[in-house]
């Protein structure tokens, strides 16, 4: 099996398992409070993720001042997108904001230029200004649909972009178990303070079940997530996140009986469209660049 072909699969199912947790997170909103669902899963996913990285020995590993600089800033952009994502996903159909994070491989692309200093040529400025007209199409600031809730799905991509540009750079020694496990801990740390403030309400069976396999998907989807970043040509694998609209637009028609309007299929499209286009210039700039020089 090619890098390629790996870091596919692991991009696959890192976004079809985010979409299945989003869903039971969707469903757990329903009766109980933003901050215990965040705290009861953070503790359950970082008790597991724990064990997982003590067995792997991947505490043993020391990371440098760089690795340890890159870890932090990966964490806290996690604790902004869980925040600002799911906050995001409680109030707006799960397709319209699954949608919205297609954006991701035009806003990595944009964030690499701007802050990797990597070269992006007018094309590809050009795919990035009209894929964020397509998420103009989404949100409609100017629209009844607009709320705050849309602004918090915009801020959870930005967060998300810190996120995955954070994990490029890591070096490919460092376990990503333990790269896993410092988000989830910077994550629950996050939730204890929020969740001292709210009423909590208890748990019945429906909801400890769909609170067990919303784990079992986030545990998936941040080690995938993690591992798919550092395998492979980006421009080869970045592609396969757009898995995670097909599954939201499945889930969310069969789960919660919600299918998004024309404006919005059309916004969504054009996202796709751009970042596939975003994605192919890259690898096709890539191939044709002199041996030993990676260009963007």
């Amino acid at each position: 099996m090619t890098d390629n072909l790996r870091g596919a699969l692991l991009m696959t199912g890192s976004m079809t398992a985010f979409t299945v947790n989003d869903a039971f997170m969707k469903l757990l909103s329903e009766d109980l409070p933003f901050f215990q669902l965040l705290f009861v899963r953070s503790v359950a996913v970082a008790v597991l993720i724990g064990v997982m990285a003590w067995r792997a020995n991947a505490f043993a590993r020391r990371l440098s001042p760089q690795d340890k600089k890159l870890v932090a800033i990966r964490s806290l952009a996690e604790i902004g997108a869980a925040y600002f994502f799911l906050n995001a996903l409680f109030n707006l159909p799960i397709a319209n904001v699954t949608a919205i994070l297609q954006a991701l491989p035009l806003t990595v692309a944009l964030g690499a230029a701007l802050v990797l200093r990597e070269h992006v040529g007018w094309r590809r400025f050009l795919a990035i200004g009209i894929g964020f007209g397509g998420v103009l199409l989404i949100v409609r600031p100017t629209g009844d649909g607009f709320t705050l809730y849309s602004v918090y799905a915009l801020l959870s991509v930005v967060c998300v972009t810190v996120r995955d540009l954070a994990a490029r750079k890591l070096s490919r020694d460092v376990p990503s178990l333990l790269v896993a496990l410092a988000a989830v801990l910077g994550v629950l740390a996050f939730s204890v303070v929020g969740a001292a403030f709210v009423e909590w309400q208890p748990m019945d069976g429906r909801d400890s079940v769909l609170m067990v396999f919303a784990v079992l998907a986030i545990i998936g989807g941040y080690l995938f997530s993690v591992m798919a970043m550092r395998v492979g040509e980006i421009g080869a694998v970045a592609p396969f996140r757009y898995t995670s609209l097909l599954a939201a637009l499945v889930i969310g028609l069969l789960v919660f009986s919600e299918w998004p309007d024309m404006l919005t299929q059309i916004g969504a499209l054009i996202v796709v469209a751009t970042g596939l286009f975003t994605l192919w210039r890259e690898r096709n700039t890539a191939r044709k660049a002199p041996p030993g020089l990676r260009v963007r």
